[in-house]
C-alpha cells in the first residue's frame, strides 16, 4: 500500500532513509545541508530541506516512472532513490559547518551515480563543491540572480555571497563558471571583475530573454558539470520563497530549457538546490516548484 503525498514519512520522493556512510547504492542520493547563518538579509533557508522533501513526495515515481505525453515514454523508470539525511548542524560553529558538509557529501557521492543537495543558504555550496574535488576539469552552470563571487562581506569570507570565489580560489580542478540570470542593483564591482578575469562567462537575465540560443550555444558542452540553483533565479512572481528575491527573473519553462540543455550535452556530477525560504511563502508553492525542478532535472539527467 503507497501513502497519499500527505501521508507518511517525508523522505524525498519516498526514498528509503539511510546514512550517509551506510551499506547502500542509488542512482540518486539526496543530502540536505540545512544552514542559514551565512545570509545577508532574510533568514529560512534553514528549513528549506524538510519543506523540499514533504512538496516532493508529490512527485513520488512508481515503478515504471513517470509517463511523459510528449514523448509517449516513461521518465526514470526504474531508477533508484536513497535519502541519506541531513547533515548535522553544529551550533555557531560554520568551519565545522563547512567540514561535515564535505565529508557527507563525500560519502553520498561515493555512493550513487548522481548526488542531490538540498540547502541552505548558498555558502553551503562551497563545502559541497569540495567534495568533487577530484573530477578533473569540473564545470559549474549556475542559476542566480547574483554573481556570489564576492571576497568579503560583513567581515566574513564565507558568506552566502562568497561560495564560488572560495571554491575558485581553493580547487584547481574547477575549470570554469557560467552564471544565468544575473539582474538587480547591488552587484560587487570587484566581485565581477574578478570572475571576468578568471574567465566566467557571465550572464544577465536580459541576455537570456533576447539572445536565448546564444547563450545555449555558449554553455559547456561534453563536459563534467556540477549544477547549482539558486532559486532567486526565478522571479519572485513565480516563487516568493527565497531569502534576496529580484524581479524578472527566469519562469519555470525557461530555466527547465536551460537545465534540459545542460544535462543532454554534459555529464551532471552533482546538482544543489539553495535559497529557498519555505517560511516565505505561506502558499507552499515555493518549494513545489523546487521539488518538480530537481524530479525533473533528474529526468533528464538519467535519460
Amino acid at each position: 500500500m503507497t501513502h497519499p503525498p500527505y501521508g507518511g514519512v517525508a523522505t524525498f520522493a519516498r526514498a528509503p532513509l539511510v546514512e550517509p556512510s551506510g551499506a547502500w547504492r542509488a542512482d540518486v542520493g539526496v543530502l540536505g545541508v540545512p544552514f542559514d547563518l551565512a545570509l545577508g538579509f532574510r533568514p529560512g533557508a534553514r528549513f528549506a530541506p524538510r519543506a523540499i522533501r514533504e512538496a516532493s513526495l508529490r512527485y513520488a515515481p512508481t515503478g515504471e516512472g513517470f509517463y511523459d505525453l510528449t514523448t509517449d515514454s516513461f521518465r526514470l523508470a526504474g531508477a533508484t532513490f536513497a535519502d541519506a539525511g541531513d547533515v548535522v548542524m553544529p551550533t555557531l560553529r560554520d568551519d565545522l559547518v563547512r567540514e561535515r558538509t564535505t565529508d557527507a557529501a563525500r560519502q553520498v557521492r561515493a555512493r550513487c551515480r548522481v548526488p542531490v543537495f538540498l540547502g541552505g543558504d548558498h555558502s553551503v555550496s562551497f563545502p559541497l563543491l569540495r567534495a568533487f574535488d577530484d573530477v578533473e576539469e569540473l564545470h559549474v552552470v549556475q542559476l542566480d540572480a547574483h554573481l556570489d563571487f564576492t571576497h568579503e562581506r560583513g567581515d566574513s569570507t564565507f558568506s552566502n555571497s562568497s561560495p564560488f570565489r572560495r571554491a575558485a580560489e581553493s580547487m584547481p580542478n574547477l575549470s570554469h563558471i557560467s552564471t544565468l540570470g544575473l539582474r538587480g542593483l547591488r552587484f560587487d564591482p570587484e566581485a565581477v571583475r574578478a570572475a571576468k578575469a578568471r574567465g566566467h562567462a557571465l550572464v544577465t537575465m536580459t541576455s537570456v530573454r533576447e539572445r536565448f540560443e546564444d547563450v545555449l550555444a555558449s554553455l559547456p558542452t561534453g563536459k563534467l558539470v556540477y549544477v547549482s540553483v539558486d532559486v532567486d533565479a526565478f522571479d519572485p512572481a513565480v516563487l516568493p520563497g527565497t531569502s534576496s528575491p529580484e524581479p524578472d527573473g527566469f519562469t519555470y519553462d525557461v530555466a527547465m530549457k536551460v537545465l534540459r540543455h545542460v544535462a543532454r550535452s554534459n555529464r551532471v556530477v552533482g546538482l544543489d538546490v539553495v535559497e529557498l525560504a519555505p517560511n516565505l511563502d505561506p502558499s507552499g508553492r515555493s518549494e513545489l516548484l523546487a521539488a518538480r525542478l530537481v524530479v525533473e532535472t533528474l529526468c533528464e539527467v538519467l535519460a
